[in-house]
């Protein structure tokens, strides 16, 4: 006779059902067709302090390795079924003669963990083929004469009802051995229990928001508060302030030993596929909480989930469940949410929503996050086992609120002291980054030095002198990396030293003679300061520097000590741009003082380090100098973002800028812009040719100039105040032109006084004022052969690294090219015109045919003909 499966189930203990939930998820992750006896076992052999655990201790059997047997066995069954798997009839088979035995043998009324795993090592090889040699160490007898003993300390005792209390019916609570709190202990976690045991920190800096969430408890009706803000605002850690604050006695009687439980509603739907099945475990802990001779206050996190959670085909989801006990006020419930999920849910449920009193949660200000950082610097200080300094703390908050964007404080705050604090703890315990690099190099150099020496030997040509090149380049890396590890040594046995120091002195007696043990700290300090230099390979502890090094491997922007460098850059960055851009002296004058300006930090520092409209003939130099200035700044020209604004001459294609919005094709994809600084928020945008772009596309930089902040289509917050905007017009070129010819030089007001009107006719008056505008002349005859000569001098060296090649000019080719130049209207784009369209045609071709013939003659000439065609001389052949 076959037990019916879903009354057998119903016969186990918790920790049992439990084991056996976790049994089919694991075959369903698995995609196994069947859920046979090794998925119950491996579950039976994972529970920690369980019935199994202890008869295996008993029998001294390795559990660990009966498990990794049970895996190896699972491994090699049929997998990959597209549906559910289904209970195999052995699985059944053992569960029904395990009840039998403890039902008719034992007397019992729940079946437990530590009969089932009897019961299959009495007969194990009737429920499978695998021999488990493991389990041969058991004596059948002997187990099951000692198995109450072995099993009687185990926590699944409580679990089972003694046969005396049993009258075969009865309510499940009754079976249970009239435990009311069952389904309370096995879907929430105690927030006020986990603050008696020490598990939650004191909270901070929210005792209005606390004071608050007593209030609406406190309510005979509708006493149910939700925590609305954004994600990182610390929602979850208001909870366990609440907890705190009950536990401490700082709450109405009305609330004094109350308990505050977690509802987990993930693990409520875990294993309910049967229909009424997660109707009835809500139902049970609604019913546990109104039973409860302890006042409860139930939270659930993540609120907006309980709409549609557990609803099926002719069941309720868990909002409708609680809605009529939240109304009455039986059920006092604390949740929490973000807006958005707040304003798609709950907001369209009138019903819902007016159960709740939103309580809003904003992002602190500065000082309170330090005030919250403060009181976790103790957690974060045991976890790592390093010291925080308050600077730390400070640069933290203050650091990740300038340089942040998209998150709120003080999550990122915390984030940025948790990373900066594990950063320190890795420099005293491993060899800096700085080292590896230079072994790796070093390996690198040794493999290159044997492959050309093998192929040397194994009489191969090759060059004996890149043999010796490379030597050379390997004892110049081997002395930087002696050089470098003797510093770190000592730096580490500095850090070493002061930590001993600090601690000597931390724990010394309050009566005794502290001055010695100051000393030692301070030699210490001295020690290290004098050991690491400005670039420190060891932090003794976390300080504000090593929190501006997180923030800058995180974001690319230069903070704390590493603006240093920035700063010498900015300081000469006029004479770097001059090199690179010749003749647009009072251009380059006026973009290096905005840009030391901003460095300076009296800036506004909520708009981009600068917006700049340079305004000029094509080909005199405005995105050369956007170049040059990514270069001399951010150290590149892929730190420049170009768009070409010809592209975006009608309205809709803003989308392209800032992504699609919703219900649009692309949306999610982002778009050029936004993604471009959300990637490089330190980098220079160059919006080219600005003038060409429509108006309302213009629009959308009202924003960014005067906010330095951009909503992208998605409704993310792109940061843009780390960023130099430079717009380029050749609007009212022929009014520069005119001002500039002959031997006439207007200074930059008379350039800028003449072209304003010119401007202001084609960009609003509020978008104009929100730039700097930034004159560029046309280039003179003398200023463009210098940046002829420029151009070729890179051709020469890019002949003399290639082939070997020395090259001289004629005296009168640069004249020809400054000429040709200057009566273009293309100005220096001309040059690479002529470069690119007919010297470097013609030289390629000459180049192939000497190399096709053997080899390229050491020497060449070039000059221009009467004609005007390119004259190459190659000789010394």
């Amino acid at each position: 006779m076959r037990v019916d499966p879903k009354a057998l189930v119903r016969r186990l203990t918790p920790t049992s059902t439990r084991l056996l939930e976790a049994a089919v998820a694991r075959a369903s992750t698995g995609r196994f067709y069947e859920i046979v006896v090794e998925h119950l076992l491996a579950q039976l052999l994972e529970a920690e302090d369980s019935d199994v655990a202890r008869i295996l201790s008993h029998f001294q059997v390795d559990r660990r390795r009966l498990a990794t047997s049970v895996d190896r066995a699972l491994q090699g069954m049929r997998a990959g079924t597209p549906g559910r798997p289904v209970f195999s009839e052995t699985l059944f088979q053992w569960i029904e003669d395990a009840w039998l035995q403890a039902s008719v043998e034992q007397g019992a009324t729940r079946l437990r963990s530590g009969v089932l795993f009897a019961q299959f090592i009495t007969r194990r090889s009737r429920y499978t083929a695998e021999l488990f040699p493991e389990l041969d160490a058991i004596s059948r007898d002997e187990l099951m004469d000692s198995l109450e003993v072995v099993l009687r300390p185990s926590a699944e005792t409580v679990e089972v009802a003694p046969p005396e209390a049993s009258t075969g019916g009865g309510s499940p609570g009754a079976q249970a051995g009239g435990r009311g709190d069952e389904s309370l202990k096995r879907f929430t976690t105690s927030f006020t229990g986990r603050v008696r045991e020490g598990k939650i920190d004191p909270i901070f800096g929210r005792h209005r928001e606390i004071r608050q969430m007593v209030d609406i408890l406190s309510r005979r009706r509708k006493n149910n508060p939700i925590l609305v803000g954004e994600p990182g605002v610390g929602k979850t850690a208001l909870v366990e302030g609440l907890a705190w604050a009950i536990v401490k006695g700082e709450v109405p009687d009305a609330l004094k030993n109350v308990e505050l439980l977690g509802l987990d509603l993930g693990l409520l739907q875990a294993g309910a596929g049967v229909r009424g099945e997660f109707e009835n475990r809500l139902k049970a802990v609604i019913s546990e909480v109104k039973a409860s001779p302890t006042p409860i206050v139930l939270f659930i996190d993540e609120a907006h989930t309980i709409i549609g959670a557990g609803g099926s085909a002719g069941g309720s989801d868990a909002a409708n469940l609680l809605k009529p006990a939240l109304a009455r006020g039986e059920l006092r419930t604390l949740a929490a949410t973000t807006w958005s999920e707040y304003k798609k849910y709950f907001e369209k449920d009138a019903a819902l929503e007016r159960r709740f009193q939103p309580v809003k949660v904003e992002e602190p200000g500065v000082e309170d996050a330090e005030l919250m950082l403060r009181g976790l610097r103790a957690t974060y200080e045991a976890a790592h086992g390093v010291t925080i300094r308050d600077e730390a703390v400070t640069a933290a908050v203050r650091l990740s609120q300038r340089y942040i964007s998209g998150r709120q404080l003080p999550d990122k705050a915390v984030d940025l002291l948790d990373t900066a604090a594990a950063r320190v703890k890795i420099e005293q315990s491993t060899r800096p980054d700085e080292l590896v690099a230079l072994e790796q190099q070093i390996a690198g150099l040794e493999r290159e030095r044997d492959a050309r020496q093998r192929d040397l030997s194994e009489g191969h040509p090759g060059d004996a002198g890149a043999v010796v090149q490379v030597e050379e380049r390997l004892a110049a890396v081997r002395d930087q990396l002696a050089t470098l590890h003797g510093r770190w040594e000592v730096e580490r046995a500095a850090v070493a030293r002061l930590s001993a120091a600090r601690k000597a002195l931390a724990t010394s007696a309050p009566d005794a003679d502290r001055q010695p043990l100051r000393a030692e700290v301070d030699e210490a300090s001295a020690k290290l300061s004098q050991a690491r230099g400005e670039e420190p390979l060891v932090h003794a502890d976390v300080d504000a520097d090593i929190v501006a090094r997180v923030v800058s491997s995180w974001t690319g922007v230069p903070v704390g000590k590493m603006r240093s460098d920035l700063i010498e850059a900015v300081l000469s960055l006029e004479t770097k741009l001059a090199s690179r851009v010749r003749g647009q002296d009072a251009a380059v004058r006026k973009v290096a003082e905005i840009i030391r300006i901003s460095q300076a930090g009296i800036r506004n520092p909520d708009t981009p380090i600068g917006v700049l409209l340079f305004v000029g003939p094509s080909g005199v130099g405005k995105t050369e100098t956007a170049l040059a200035l990514a270069d001399s700044l951010y150290g590149g020209e892929r730190f420049m973002t170009t768009l070409n604004m010809s592209e975006f001459q009608e309205k809709h294609t803003v989308s392209r800028l800032i992504g699609s919005p919703p219900g649009y094709v692309g949306y999610g994809e982002g778009g050029l812009l936004t993604e471009a600084v959300r990637q490089r928020p330190y980098s220079v945008v160059l919006l080219d040719e600005c003038e060409k772009a429509d108006l309302e596309v213009m629009n959308l930089f009202y924003q960014v100039f005067d906010k330095g902040m951009l909503t992208d289509g998605e409704g993310r917050a792109v940061d843009f105040r780390n960023t130099v905007i430079i717009l380029t017009s050749n609007l009212a070129s022929d009014i520069v032109m005119r001002m500039f010819e002959g031997d006439a030089t207007p200074t930059a007001e008379q350039v800028m006084t003449a072209i304003r009107p010119a401007l202001s006719q084609h960009f609003k008056p509020a978008l104009l004022a929100r730039m700097t505008i930034v004159p560029f002349g046309p280039v003179q005859r003398d200023v463009m052969r210098q940046i002829a000569e420029m151009k070729l001098d890179k051709l020469v060296s890019r002949l003399r690294t290639a082939h070997g090649v020395e090259t001289t000019l004629a005296p009168e080719l640069l004249d020809e090219l400054a000429r040709r130049c200057t009566e273009s209207e293309t100005g220096a784009r001309n040059l690479e015109q002529i470069l690119q369209g007919s010297l470097m045609p013609a030289l390629s071709r000459d180049l192939l045919q000497k190399l096709a013939g053997g080899a390229v003659p050491p020497r060449l000439h070039i000059a221009l003909t009467a004609e005007g065609d390119w004259d190459l001389q190659f000789s010394g052949a």
